[in-house]
């Protein structure tokens, strides 16, 4: 890991640049591109849209528990948070458009209402992750930030600010850890940081990600006591492990890296 702690006023100023990053990207983009795909697998630039919108409200909820201490989850359940993505994606696209914005706005209000007693309360994520409340900014400035870049509207990792990516590289290289794949050591080229993800996985994972009984077509993930030494960029570094399209990251002797299970 790179050393440096991330902290909720570091979440806070990356929300704030997460939030122009992703509606300036969206403004360029006219509502037919919207209807088309993203550079999200399996999502129109409209799923992605009402995604954005739909995890702004679930957040709201976690930031009511926060400051009132009663328990309101993010979704009522994964069947829900799916069902309400269709939904948002069927709406004209100035609604859409006008959701993704006033939740959005609604969210950060809320956010900047919370004191310090409240930005400490336990909250859970749609995971059942157990996390202070102060991790709330966080998380929405990652869902700005990475699906800014999937809108496919023009901004890439490399347009996203280096603290933030440095930050992300920490947050995916902590869940991945024990999490299934493979052990690797990760070395930015422009950035003084280097990390580890303890593997768990000694199975073959295919080309879709997702590990499988070893064939001859697939690449071989290496076993936890033997790390894959993976180099890039920072930007392509988390662009690797949030499994987006990555340029410039190599494994071993410049062949390519791994292929990793999805990420969230």
């Amino acid at each position: 890991m790179t050393g440096t702690k991330r902290t909720r006023a570091d979440s806070m100023r990356w929300l704030a640049e997460g939030t122009t990053i992703f509606f300036d990207a969206l403004a360029a983009m006219p509502d037919e591109r919207l209807d088309g795909p993203s550079a999200l697998d399996g999502w129109s630039g409209r799923h992605l849209l009402a995604h954005v919108a739909a995890n702004a409200d679930a957040l709201l909820n976690l930031a009511y528990w926060a400051r009132t201490g009663e328990e309101r989850p993010m979704y009522a359940s994964r069947e829900q948070r799916d069902a309400d993505i269709e939904a948002g994606a069927k709406l004209p696209a100035a609604e859409l458009r006008a959701w993704a914005v006033r939740a959005s706005g609604t969210l950060a209000a809320r956010l900047g209402e919370l004191d310090k007693q409240q930005w400490s309360r336990e909250v859970r994520t749609s995971r059942g992750q157990a996390i202070p409340a102060s991790e709330v900014p966080w998380m929405r400035a990652r869902e700005f930030m990475v699906h800014a870049v999937d809108l496919d509207a023009g901004v890439t990792f490399d347009d996203l600010p280096a603290g933030f990516l440095a930050a992300l590289v920490d947050d995916i290289s902590a869940s991945r850890s024990g999490a299934g794949g493979p052990t690797l050591t990760l070395t930015a080229t422009d950035h003084d940081g280097t990390w580890t993800i303890a593997g768990s996985d000694t199975s073959t994972v295919a080309s879709s990600g997702v590990p499988t009984v070893a064939d001859s077509d697939a690449p071989t993930v290496a076993t936890p006591g033997a790390p894959v030494e993976v180099t890039g960029t920072l930007a392509g570094l988390a662009a690797y492990l949030s499994g987006r399209r990555a340029h410039g990251v190599t494994g071993p002797d410049g062949g390519p890296a791994p292929q990793l299970p999805g990420w969230l």
